[in-house]
């Protein structure tokens, strides 16, 4: 089984080097962020398991950084590590999606306990939602595996990823914007047309062929798979 990895995201050097002990010897494998632009750049390289993320940071705050994340990532558990007077900011985390907030300076064995429970529902969540399918397509997350009825489809991995993200938003209008922020990522700098570029691409895969189109345009705004139960 794969060591569950846990991203560190805190600019006080003494109490992340004592989380970063700390988890390696629980079996955890780590990484230190020192501050937000350096964080954003290893939650666009990696998937990680758990984020702990300081509120108070260099470059860019804890909290944009949960913004921006969870506008293209709904479920890695992120737990904010705040300072004691930070009531209006645990509250403001809470409703940009953190899952939980330990109070420093805090119990080391209590912010363990919240991790190891955390992790477990997202094994849980993960368990739960290994494919993504409307209608006749199907895409298994684990082999990605894209299929339509019987017939498999070969994607690129750009491909590849517009098609899930439009699936795991099925029914919301998406904009190019928020289509170049969450599939080529945060810091991409070029021409929003590379989205239609994309868009005519898949379809030319998914729906090419067939009697229904999954993939819709909305005019004037972006593009939507829309569900289709059978």
């Amino acid at each position: 089984m794969n060591q569950p990895a846990i991203l560190i995201v805190e600019d006080e050097k003494k109490l992340s080097r004592v989380l970063e002990l700390e988890l390696t010897y629980e079996n955890y494998e780590t990484k230190i962020a020192a501050n937000g632009k350096d964080a954003l750049q290893l939650l666009e390289e990696k998937e990680w398991d758990l984020v702990l993320l300081d509120i108070m940071l260099p470059e860019l705050s804890g909290l944009e950084i949960l913004r921006r994340v969870r506008r293209k990532d709904q479920h890695t558990p992120i737990i904010l590590l705040t300072a004691r007077d930070q009531v209006h900011d645990k509250v403001s985390g809470l409703d940009l999606g953190a899952n939980d907030y330990v109070t420093k300076p805090f119990q080391i064995e209590e912010l363990l306990a919240r991790i190891r429970v955390h992790l477990r529902s997202q094994r849980k969540t993960n368990q739960e939602t290994e494919s993504l399918e409307t209608g006749e397509l199907h895409v298994d997350l684990n082999t990605r595996m894209v299929k339509r009825k019987s017939v498999e489809i070969d994607l690129t991995p750009r491909e590849y990823d517009l098609l899930v993200y439009l699936l795991k938003n099925k029914n919301i209008v998406l904009t190019r914007d928020q289509l170049i922020e969450n599939v080529w990522g945060y810091d991409y700098v070029g021409d929003t047309n590379v989205v239609d570029v994309y868009i005519r691409y898949l379809r030319q895969k998914v729906d090419k062929g067939f009697t229904e189109n999954y993939i819709q345009t909305v005019r004037g705004v972006g593009y939507v798979i829309k569900d289709r139960r059978q």
